[in-house]
């Protein structure tokens, strides 16, 4: 086992999952959460081969006028996850291009997303997650 792997015996929340790109950690409670709404987010309907409808389709609005594209995109993100995170309640989804005129992709797109767990209690606090969504690169 890798040098500060974690065991189960060092998982402390029932709501946990391996951690991307990190072989041997675990994302755990709101971490988790986290996790799983940019895996959401990112994850282009009808590519998991066990959940075909996994996802969101937000590739479907690249060559749409940014005025029309950015609330098709938040409505389809408000509906994956809805669908998807039943963990969540969303507040609100943001979506904002950003131009990066040093990048080789030159541009991006970031999606902030405000959510309170579902916890039975009303007084839960508001939690922010902004997830990047970038082009191709070469």
């Amino acid at each position: 086992m890798p040098a500060g792997a974690i065991t189960l015996v060092d998982i402390t929340s029932a709501d946990w999952s391996l951690a991307l790109g990190a072989i041997g950690d675990v994302v755990q409670g709101i971490a988790d959460v986290e996790q799983c709404l940019g895996i959401i987010v990112t994850t282009p309907r009808g590519s998991d081969p066990i959940r075909p409808t996994f996802g969101a389709d937000i590739w479907r609005f690249i060559d749409f006028p940014i005025n029309r594209a950015l609330p098709a995109i938040v409505s389809e993100l408000t509906a994956a996850i809805t669908v998807w995170e039943p963990r969540v309640t969303l507040v609100s989804v943001t979506a904002q291009p950003v131009i990066d005129a040093s990048a080789q992709s030159g541009a991006h797109l970031d999606v902030t997303l405000n959510w309170q767990l579902k916890l039975g209690v009303a007084a839960a606090p508001v939690q922010s997650t902004t997830v990047t969504i970038t082009g191709a690169t070469a």
